[in-house]
Protein backbone atom coordinates (compact mmCIF):
# COMPACT_ATOMS: atom_id res chain seq x y z
CA UNK A 1 0.00 0.00 0.00
CA UNK A 2 1.56 3.15 -1.09
CA UNK A 3 1.22 6.09 1.53
CA UNK A 4 -0.92 8.50 1.28
CA UNK A 5 1.54 11.27 1.45
CA UNK A 6 4.35 10.12 0.22
CA UNK A 7 6.79 13.15 0.36
CA UNK A 8 5.40 13.55 4.66
CA UNK A 9 7.12 9.95 5.70
CA UNK A 10 5.20 7.22 7.19
CA UNK A 11 5.04 4.84 9.99
CA UNK A 12 3.12 1.73 11.04
CA UNK A 13 0.33 2.34 13.07
CA UNK A 14 -1.31 -1.11 15.27
CA UNK A 15 -5.18 -0.51 15.04
CA UNK A 16 -7.18 -2.06 17.92
CA UNK A 17 -7.87 -5.26 15.35
CA UNK A 18 -3.95 -5.80 15.46
CA UNK A 19 -3.51 -4.59 11.59
CA UNK A 20 -0.45 -3.29 11.22
CA UNK A 21 -1.46 -0.20 9.05
CA UNK A 22 1.14 1.81 7.18
CA UNK A 23 0.48 5.73 7.58
CA UNK A 24 1.79 8.88 6.85
CA UNK A 25 3.77 10.19 9.91
CA UNK A 26 2.06 13.58 9.67
CA UNK A 27 -2.30 13.43 9.72
CA UNK A 28 -3.89 16.45 8.44
CA UNK A 29 -6.97 15.33 7.14
CA UNK A 30 -9.16 12.36 8.24
CA UNK A 31 -12.89 10.85 7.41
CA UNK A 32 -14.61 8.53 9.72
CA UNK A 33 -17.09 6.22 8.62
CA UNK A 34 -19.75 6.77 11.35
CA UNK A 35 -21.14 9.10 13.96
CA UNK A 36 -19.39 7.39 16.87
CA UNK A 37 -16.71 8.10 14.67
CA UNK A 38 -17.80 11.91 14.02
CA UNK A 39 -18.00 12.70 18.23
CA UNK A 40 -14.99 11.33 18.68
CA UNK A 41 -12.82 12.99 16.01
CA UNK A 42 -14.59 16.19 16.85
CA UNK A 43 -13.84 16.29 20.22
CA UNK A 44 -10.49 15.72 19.84
CA UNK A 45 -9.36 17.37 16.39
CA UNK A 46 -11.81 18.79 14.64
CA UNK A 47 -9.60 20.77 12.14
CA UNK A 48 -8.15 17.76 10.85
CA UNK A 49 -12.04 16.35 10.12
CA UNK A 50 -12.64 16.70 6.22
CA UNK A 51 -15.66 14.87 5.41
CA UNK A 52 -18.73 13.75 7.57
CA UNK A 53 -20.80 10.67 8.00
CA UNK A 54 -23.73 12.45 7.49
CA UNK A 55 -24.44 16.70 8.34
CA UNK A 56 -24.86 18.59 11.70
CA UNK A 57 -28.38 18.30 12.88
CA UNK A 58 -30.34 20.91 14.74
CA UNK A 59 -29.87 19.82 18.40
CA UNK A 60 -25.44 19.57 17.26
CA UNK A 61 -25.21 22.67 15.01
CA UNK A 62 -24.79 25.51 18.46
CA UNK A 63 -22.48 23.08 19.90
CA UNK A 64 -20.06 22.91 16.63
CA UNK A 65 -17.64 25.71 16.03
CA UNK A 66 -18.55 27.73 12.01
CA UNK A 67 -16.24 26.63 10.29
CA UNK A 68 -16.61 23.72 10.46
CA UNK A 69 -20.00 23.10 9.95
CA UNK A 70 -20.63 22.77 6.44
CA UNK A 71 -18.09 19.96 5.80
CA UNK A 72 -18.53 17.93 2.97
CA UNK A 73 -21.10 14.51 3.69
CA UNK A 74 -19.73 11.08 2.31
CA UNK A 75 -22.25 8.50 3.67
CA UNK A 76 -21.84 5.49 6.85
CA UNK A 77 -20.12 2.25 6.05
CA UNK A 78 -22.48 0.08 8.45
CA UNK A 79 -25.79 0.29 10.02
CA UNK A 80 -29.24 0.83 8.90
CA UNK A 81 -27.80 4.26 6.82
CA UNK A 82 -24.85 2.51 5.29
CA UNK A 83 -24.21 4.80 2.19
CA UNK A 84 -20.62 5.76 1.69
CA UNK A 85 -19.52 7.22 -0.96
CA UNK A 86 -16.14 5.69 -2.03
CA UNK A 87 -15.91 8.76 -4.84
CA UNK A 88 -16.63 11.44 -2.98
CA UNK A 89 -14.44 10.29 -0.03
CA UNK A 90 -11.82 10.57 -2.52
CA UNK A 91 -12.66 13.74 -3.56
CA UNK A 92 -12.09 14.96 -0.46
CA UNK A 93 -9.03 13.67 -0.02
CA UNK A 94 -8.56 12.35 3.11
CA UNK A 95 -4.85 10.87 4.32
CA UNK A 96 -6.61 8.04 6.42
CA UNK A 97 -9.68 6.75 7.14
CA UNK A 98 -11.15 5.87 10.70
CA UNK A 99 -13.70 3.51 12.00
CA UNK A 100 -14.52 4.28 15.63
CA UNK A 101 -16.89 1.64 17.59
CA UNK A 102 -17.85 -2.07 18.64
CA UNK A 103 -16.21 -3.91 15.97
CA UNK A 104 -18.08 -5.03 13.22
CA UNK A 105 -18.36 -9.17 12.25
CA UNK A 106 -15.65 -8.94 9.59
CA UNK A 107 -15.08 -5.39 9.70
CA UNK A 108 -11.22 -6.47 9.23
CA UNK A 109 -11.98 -7.64 5.72
CA UNK A 110 -14.12 -4.53 4.94
CA UNK A 111 -11.28 -2.51 5.77
CA UNK A 112 -8.57 -4.52 4.05
CA UNK A 113 -10.66 -4.54 1.00
CA UNK A 114 -11.60 -0.82 1.42
CA UNK A 115 -7.48 0.14 1.49
CA UNK A 116 -7.23 -2.03 -1.89
CA UNK A 117 -10.17 -0.26 -3.50
CA UNK A 118 -9.39 3.58 -2.75
CA UNK A 119 -4.73 3.38 -2.00
CA UNK A 120 -5.66 4.72 1.60
CA UNK A 121 -4.88 3.30 5.28
CA UNK A 122 -7.91 2.58 6.97
CA UNK A 123 -7.73 1.69 10.81
CA UNK A 124 -10.30 0.47 13.34
CA UNK A 125 -10.19 1.99 16.60
CA UNK A 126 -12.84 0.08 19.13
CA UNK A 127 -14.77 1.83 21.44
CA UNK A 128 -16.21 0.82 24.41
CA UNK A 129 -17.89 2.49 27.17
CA UNK A 130 -15.98 1.43 30.05
CA UNK A 131 -12.76 1.61 28.00
CA UNK A 132 -12.67 5.23 26.29
CA UNK A 133 -9.62 5.94 27.49
CA UNK A 134 -7.76 3.36 25.06
CA UNK A 135 -10.19 5.05 22.53
CA UNK A 136 -8.34 8.47 22.82
CA UNK A 137 -5.16 7.21 23.64
CA UNK A 138 -5.16 5.39 20.37
CA UNK A 139 -6.72 8.31 18.43
CA UNK A 140 -4.06 10.79 20.49
CA UNK A 141 -1.15 8.06 19.10
CA UNK A 142 -2.58 7.83 15.18
CA UNK A 143 -3.04 11.50 14.75
CA UNK A 144 -0.03 13.30 16.66
CA UNK A 145 -1.80 14.70 19.46
CA UNK A 146 -0.80 12.41 22.10
CA UNK A 147 -1.19 14.99 25.14
CA UNK A 148 -4.62 16.00 24.01
CA UNK A 149 -5.54 12.27 23.91
CA UNK A 150 -4.01 11.60 27.43
CA UNK A 151 -6.01 14.32 28.95
CA UNK A 152 -9.42 12.77 27.38
CA UNK A 153 -8.29 9.45 28.41
CA UNK A 154 -7.72 11.07 31.83
CA UNK A 155 -11.31 11.97 31.94
CA UNK A 156 -13.02 9.06 31.02
CA UNK A 157 -11.03 6.84 32.91
CA UNK A 158 -11.39 8.83 35.73
CA UNK A 159 -15.26 9.65 35.52
CA UNK A 160 -16.14 5.87 34.88
CA UNK A 161 -14.25 4.68 37.84
CA UNK A 162 -15.59 7.54 39.85
CA UNK A 163 -19.78 6.37 38.93
CA UNK A 164 -19.25 2.39 39.11
CA UNK A 165 -17.36 3.01 42.71
CA UNK A 166 -20.40 5.35 43.74
CA UNK A 167 -22.63 2.70 42.51
CA UNK A 168 -21.25 -0.15 43.87
CA UNK A 169 -22.97 1.30 47.61
CA UNK A 170 -25.70 2.23 45.98
CA UNK A 171 -29.27 0.52 46.09
CA UNK A 172 -30.61 1.15 42.70
CA UNK A 173 -33.99 2.69 41.94
CA UNK A 174 -36.52 1.05 39.32
CA UNK A 175 -37.00 2.45 35.90
CA UNK A 176 -37.87 2.41 32.10
CA UNK A 177 -36.07 3.99 29.58
CA UNK A 178 -39.00 4.97 27.08
CA UNK A 179 -38.67 5.57 23.21
CA UNK A 180 -40.88 6.17 20.41
CA UNK A 181 -44.09 8.52 18.97
CA UNK A 182 -46.21 6.70 21.70
CA UNK A 183 -43.89 5.48 24.02
CA UNK A 184 -44.03 1.62 23.99
CA UNK A 185 -40.06 1.03 23.18
CA UNK A 186 -37.93 0.80 25.68
CA UNK A 187 -33.89 -0.17 25.40
CA UNK A 188 -34.07 -3.19 27.34
CA UNK A 189 -32.17 -4.51 29.95
CA UNK A 190 -28.63 -6.17 28.47
CA UNK A 191 -28.90 -4.47 24.95
CA UNK A 192 -25.49 -2.81 23.58
CA UNK A 193 -27.74 0.88 24.09
CA UNK A 194 -29.11 -0.52 26.98
CA UNK A 195 -25.80 -0.37 28.92
CA UNK A 196 -25.89 3.14 30.66
CA UNK A 197 -29.18 2.26 32.31
CA UNK A 198 -28.29 -1.38 33.18
CA UNK A 199 -25.09 0.47 35.56
CA UNK A 200 -26.75 3.07 36.74
CA UNK A 201 -30.22 2.02 37.75
CA UNK A 202 -32.36 -1.45 37.91
CA UNK A 203 -33.96 -1.48 34.52
CA UNK A 204 -36.94 -3.24 34.72
CA UNK A 205 -37.32 -3.80 30.96
CA UNK A 206 -36.43 -7.69 31.05
CA UNK A 207 -37.55 -8.79 27.67
CA UNK A 208 -36.64 -12.40 25.70
CA UNK A 209 -34.53 -10.86 22.71
CA UNK A 210 -33.23 -7.78 23.40
CA UNK A 211 -32.43 -5.84 20.68
CA UNK A 212 -29.16 -3.96 20.13
CA UNK A 213 -30.15 -0.96 18.52
CA UNK A 214 -31.35 2.46 18.99
CA UNK A 215 -35.35 1.84 18.71
CA UNK A 216 -35.16 -1.21 21.05
CA UNK A 217 -38.12 -3.33 21.82
CA UNK A 218 -41.06 -2.55 20.89
CA UNK A 219 -43.82 -3.41 23.76
CA UNK A 220 -47.48 -3.13 24.75
CA UNK A 221 -49.07 -0.25 27.55
CA UNK A 222 -49.81 -3.53 29.92
CA UNK A 223 -46.69 -4.23 30.05
CA UNK A 224 -45.68 -0.94 30.83
CA UNK A 225 -48.22 -0.90 33.62
CA UNK A 226 -46.79 -4.48 35.19
CA UNK A 227 -43.45 -2.81 35.53
CA UNK A 228 -44.92 0.25 36.97
CA UNK A 229 -41.40 2.11 37.66
CA UNK A 230 -40.41 4.17 39.90
CA UNK A 231 -38.81 6.48 37.28
CA UNK A 232 -39.01 7.02 33.68
CA UNK A 233 -36.51 8.86 31.07
CA UNK A 234 -38.48 9.52 27.53
CA UNK A 235 -36.26 9.74 24.59
CA UNK A 236 -36.63 12.94 23.23
CA UNK A 237 -39.39 12.96 20.17
CA UNK A 238 -41.02 10.56 22.54
CA UNK A 239 -44.74 11.63 24.51
CA UNK A 240 -42.86 13.28 28.03
CA UNK A 241 -45.07 16.09 27.27
CA UNK A 242 -48.37 14.31 27.16
CA UNK A 243 -48.43 11.81 29.41
CA UNK A 244 -49.31 13.61 32.48
CA UNK A 245 -52.83 14.33 30.89
CA UNK A 246 -52.49 10.63 30.12
CA UNK A 247 -54.75 8.37 32.66
CA UNK A 248 -53.07 5.53 32.04
CA UNK A 249 -49.73 6.50 32.00
CA UNK A 250 -50.84 8.56 34.88
CA UNK A 251 -51.34 5.27 36.87
CA UNK A 252 -47.60 4.69 36.69
CA UNK A 253 -45.56 5.56 39.94
CA UNK A 254 -43.44 7.47 37.65
CA UNK A 255 -45.76 9.73 36.40
CA UNK A 256 -47.67 9.81 39.64
CA UNK A 257 -44.79 11.28 41.61
CA UNK A 258 -43.34 13.57 38.50
CA UNK A 259 -40.35 11.11 38.51
CA UNK A 260 -40.01 11.24 34.92
CA UNK A 261 -37.45 13.16 32.81
CA UNK A 262 -36.81 13.61 29.21
CA UNK A 263 -32.64 12.44 27.93
CA UNK A 264 -30.77 15.74 27.02
CA UNK A 265 -29.76 15.21 23.93
CA UNK A 266 -27.45 18.52 22.96
CA UNK A 267 -25.08 18.22 21.08
CA UNK A 268 -25.72 14.45 21.08
CA UNK A 269 -28.22 12.05 22.96
CA UNK A 270 -26.88 11.37 26.03
CA UNK A 271 -28.06 8.12 26.81
CA UNK A 272 -26.12 7.00 23.88
CA UNK A 273 -27.62 7.32 20.46
CA UNK A 274 -24.68 7.27 19.36
CA UNK A 275 -22.98 5.14 21.76
CA UNK A 276 -20.14 7.18 22.21
CA UNK A 277 -18.13 9.35 24.98
CA UNK A 278 -20.94 11.42 25.85
CA UNK A 279 -22.83 8.43 27.74
CA UNK A 280 -20.65 9.48 30.08
CA UNK A 281 -22.38 12.49 30.69
CA UNK A 282 -25.87 10.81 30.71
CA UNK A 283 -24.37 8.66 33.41
CA UNK A 284 -23.20 11.73 35.41
CA UNK A 285 -26.92 12.94 35.12
CA UNK A 286 -28.60 9.78 36.22
CA UNK A 287 -26.26 9.93 39.23
CA UNK A 288 -27.34 13.39 40.66
CA UNK A 289 -31.00 12.78 39.50
CA UNK A 290 -31.84 9.31 40.98
CA UNK A 291 -28.97 9.25 43.87
CA UNK A 292 -28.28 13.00 44.81
CA UNK A 293 -26.87 11.99 48.36
CA UNK A 294 -24.69 9.81 46.93
CA UNK A 295 -23.85 12.23 43.88
CA UNK A 296 -21.82 14.78 45.56
CA UNK A 297 -20.97 16.48 42.23
CA UNK A 298 -22.39 19.76 41.26
CA UNK A 299 -23.86 18.77 37.53
CA UNK A 300 -23.31 22.65 35.84
CA UNK A 301 -19.72 22.17 36.65
CA UNK A 302 -19.66 18.58 35.63
CA UNK A 303 -21.00 19.19 32.27
CA UNK A 304 -19.64 22.91 31.66
CA UNK A 305 -16.26 20.42 31.85
CA UNK A 306 -16.91 18.24 29.94
CA UNK A 307 -18.52 20.63 26.84
CA UNK A 308 -15.27 22.77 27.57
CA UNK A 309 -13.15 19.36 27.30
CA UNK A 310 -14.87 17.10 24.47
CA UNK A 311 -16.75 20.40 22.38
CA UNK A 312 -14.49 23.36 22.98
CA UNK A 313 -17.58 24.95 23.96
CA UNK A 314 -18.08 27.37 27.13
CA UNK A 315 -21.95 26.25 28.79
CA UNK A 316 -22.51 29.45 30.87
CA UNK A 317 -25.56 28.78 33.80
CA UNK A 318 -27.93 30.11 31.41
CA UNK A 319 -27.41 28.06 28.46
CA UNK A 320 -27.32 24.73 31.25
CA UNK A 321 -30.60 26.05 32.70
CA UNK A 322 -32.25 26.15 29.17
CA UNK A 323 -30.39 22.74 28.02
CA UNK A 324 -31.63 20.92 30.87
CA UNK A 325 -34.93 22.25 31.13
CA UNK A 326 -36.98 18.82 30.89
CA UNK A 327 -34.28 16.98 32.43
CA UNK A 328 -34.13 18.46 36.03
CA UNK A 329 -35.78 17.16 39.30
CA UNK A 330 -39.33 18.57 39.31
Amino acid sequence: LLPAVADSGTRVFTDSLGREITVPANIDRVVVTGSIGKIAVYSIAPDKLCGLPEAWNAAELPYVAEQYQNMPVLGQLYGGKGSLNLEELLAAAPQVVIDIGEPKDGVAEDLDMLMEQTGLPWVHISAYLDKMDETYTLLGDLLGLEARGQEMAAYCRETYDMLVGMMENTEKVNMLYVLGEKGLNVLAKGSFHGVVIDMMANNLAVVDNPLSKGTGNEVDMEQILLWNPDYVIFAQGSIYADVKNDPIWQSITAIANDTYYEAPVAPFNWMGMPPSTQRLLGMLWMGKLFYPEAATYDMYEETAKYFKLFYQFDLTQEHYTTLMQRSLCK
